[in-house]
């Protein structure tokens, strides 16, 4: 099914207002689909973007402005998204001892463990691998590449 019988209408612009709006409807798709997955571990999907950080980091602690500068999707308030993972025990926070209006975040083994559960459902690689051969999706990411100007 393409984007017109999606969204029901057949009169785009041209083929890029298609585009345009093909990869919107998309975005839309895909993060409602991994918001689904990761709330399935009383996760949300920024939460998930940032203890995978934290494990990219690991054993080293980052910093906020490490998340926020690494975020798939950028969010005003880092500090209230990390409070939360905090609480959850899925992250250590401690005081910088260089820089003391900086903090260190550390992922726990709890957080390594929810990761390590959630990483099948949340790669999607068996269901995007239905749609798209493995040359397909390195040209879709080539061609996202280069959309952003970074090709």
């Amino acid at each position: 099914m393409g984007i017109e019988d999606r969204i029901k209408t057949n009169r785009f612009q041209d083929d890029w207002h298609r585009a345009t709006i093909n990869i919107l409807f998309t975005n839309n798709w895909l993060s409602n689909l991994l918001e689904d997955r990761a709330s399935r571990k009383n996760i949300t999907l920024q939460q998930f973007n940032v203890l995978r950080i934290l494990r990219g980091q690991y054993p080293k602690p980052a910093s906020n402005a490490t998340i926020r500068d690494r975020m798939i999707s950028s969010t005003p308030d880092i500090s209230r998204l990390v409070e939360r993972i905090v609480t959850k025990g899925l992250v250590t926070r401690t005081k910088n001892k260089a820089d003391k209006r900086s903090v260190d975040l550390l992922i726990t083994e709890k957080g390594l463990q929810l990761l390590e559960e959630l990483e099948a459902d949340m790669n999607l690689s068996n269901m995007l691998s239905k749609n798209l051969s493995a040359p397909e999706a390195k040209l879709l990411s080539d061609l996202l590449d280069k959309l952003r100007g970074e090709d």
